[in-house]
């Protein structure tokens, strides 16, 4: 397999950034009173602004999850790469704008370039991380002479509030005792939030500017073992089975609030640690010869500074002792963008002027939707 190189990112953000005290009325309030939990679960998540594909005078969508992807894939066209040329095109997101057909296809529509090899991931986080893993195969296997991937999020379509209903108020109580307690209500109301990136895959680096290799990339699934536990579009069981949305009737879909985003947080808050952070280190530390020594930044996808620490006291459990300082996220004023999180993050990164060559970076993304997570190890070129 040859090299593959990160030769171009660019990542977009709709519309001007939104402050905590903005939130409810660009996304709608719930009921007749607003949610007594949103300052609770903000100051646990830490997030001080976001973006929303929402126009915040009318309240109208400004951009579908596909244009907002295709938006991040013109800017490569200004980093002197034809997009014409384009050969495989990966995109990953969570909940795309229709059933069928396929993300790719739509931002392929989008975009309108010549006949291509469009290929959607689907999943939650893991999903922008897993469209860059097929980009990269393509690329390696000789198969394809470039290729795009993408990361996307339209969370605001499923969280405003035309979509939702008045539920169960949390008590603010609770919440200061337990944060985790917000995740099935509000919490993931007050995180998720929208956004896309993109990077441009090549065989062989760009002379005169910064490139990337891609050394490895290594994704684990524990769906095997584990049941679900964030999803959208069915109802969990009590025995933890799933039951899709096409079983029931639009009545139901309606007031069972099907297409919701659901959390198990008592799932969550016992495994997403171990699962995604520990266990899967504790066998990538020898097969890839991982020290924290050699690691010039980390960049983690968590989606709140609550687990922040977490994070950080399981990778030293498990024998990789990154000091935060050198960690780099931008969570605190670009939010929770799922796929596009880490394209968002690396994309701050490479522009910084910070990076050298030489220097190694390693990736980190979780996801809890039936427990995955992945890791990306990239050197400075």
């Amino acid at each position: 397999m040859s090299a593959v190189y990160i030769t171009a990112s660019s990542s977009f953000l709709p519309n001007a950034p939104v402050g905590n005290d903005q939130m409810e009325r660009v996304l709608g309030q719930l009921g007749d009173k607003p949610s007594r939990a949103r300052r609770t679960v903000l100051r646990s998540n830490g997030i001080e602004s976001r973006h929303y594909a929402i126009d915040p005078q009318t309240l109208k969508p400004t951009h579908s999850n596909a244009s907002l992807t295709a938006t991040a894939v013109r800017a490569l066209g200004n980093e002197n790469f034809d997009l014409q040329t384009l050969e495989c095109l990966a995109c990953g997101t969570s909940i795309s704008d229709q059933l069928m057909p396929n993300h790719a296809s739509m931002v392929h529509g989008e975009l309108g370039l010549p006949p291509l090899e469009a290929v959607a991931t689907t999943g939650v986080c893991l999903s922008g991380l897993a469209a860059v893993n097929y980009a990269y195969m393509s690329v390696a296997s000789g198969s394809r002479n470039n290729a795009v991937a993408t990361g996307s999020e339209l969370s605001s379509a499923v969280l405003c509030e035309r979509n939702l209903r008045t539920e169960t108020e949390v008590h603010p109580e609770e919440l200061e005792n337990k944060p985790e307690m917000a995740f099935d209500r509000d919490f993931l109301r007050w995180m998720l939030s929208d956004g896309s990136g993109a990077l441009l895959l090549e065989p062989t680096p760009r002379v005169g500017r910064l490139n990337l290799r891609i050394d490895w990339i290594d994704i684990f699934s524990y769906a095997g073992t584990m049941e679900t536990c964030m999803y959208a579009g069915s109802v969990k069981g009590a025995d933890g089975r799933m039951t899709g949305w096409a079983q029931f009737a639009p009545h139901e879909r309606e007031t069972k609030l099907l297409m919701a985003v659901r959390q198990d947080v008592k799932l969550l808050n016992e495994h997403v640690m171990h699962y995604t952070v520990e266990k899967p280190l504790i066998s990538l530390i020898p097969k890839r010869g991982l020290k924290a020594e050699n690691i010039d930044y980390f960049l983690p996808h968590y989606s709140s500074k609550y687990f922040r620490d977490k994070v950080y006291a399981h990778m030293q459990r498990a024998g990789l002792n990154v000091p935060q300082e050198r960690w780099f996220t931008n969570l605190p004023y670009k939010g929770n963008t799922g796929a596009a999180a880490i394209y968002i993050i690396l994309d701050e990164l490479i522009r910084s002027g910070k990076l050298r060559s030489g220097q190694r970076l390693l990736c980190y993304v979780p996801e809890s939707g039936r427990f995955a997570t992945g890791f990306m190890h990239l050197t400075v070129m």
